[in-house]
């Protein structure tokens, strides 16, 4: 429940910060960088916490496609309002769910690895460094 009430209060009034943008365009490509820079204001900041927690990781801070995934698993959320979010926590909704397959569209010609990465993000069965990111993305 805190945590939920953590992502209101961030959705409401944190920015994305200018100065964080060289540090993303390190780790992404040009074309990466421009998907990201699409992103809603709350999807660049959460990834961002997500992108920092990763690099301090000792299992993910070496691997640059979880860096890469953790500033781009949230890209396929499109342009989701605060009420859609709410009603997608409380009972569901069918298009935010695709969200993990609308992000591997956009990236799977740009870097399919990444682009898998983002497609499994919520799925069950996965390898061990995909399970050290989802419980760093559930914070």
């Amino acid at each position: 429940m805190i945590s939920r009430l953590k992502q209101v209060y961030r959705y409401i009034f944190l920015k994305f910060e200018k100065k964080d943008e060289e540090e993303v365009k390190k780790i992404l490509s040009t074309e990466e960088f421009e998907i990201f820079n699409q992103m809603r204001e709350y999807d660049k900041v959460h990834s961002f916490l997500v992108y920092k927690r990763c690099n301090k990781d000792e299992i993910l801070k070496n691997n640059k496609n979880y860096l890469k995934l953790a500033l781009l698993h949230d890209c396929g959320k499109g342009n989701t309002g605060l009420l859609r979010r709410v009603k997608k926590v409380l009972i569901g909704d069918e298009e935010l769910e695709k969200h993990s397959e609308n992000a591997f569209e956009k990236l799977k010609n740009i870097n399919i690895d990444v682009a898998k990465l983002c497609r499994d993000h919520h799925k069950k069965n996965v390898e061990a460094e995909m399970k050290v990111f989802q419980k760093i993305d559930d914070k």
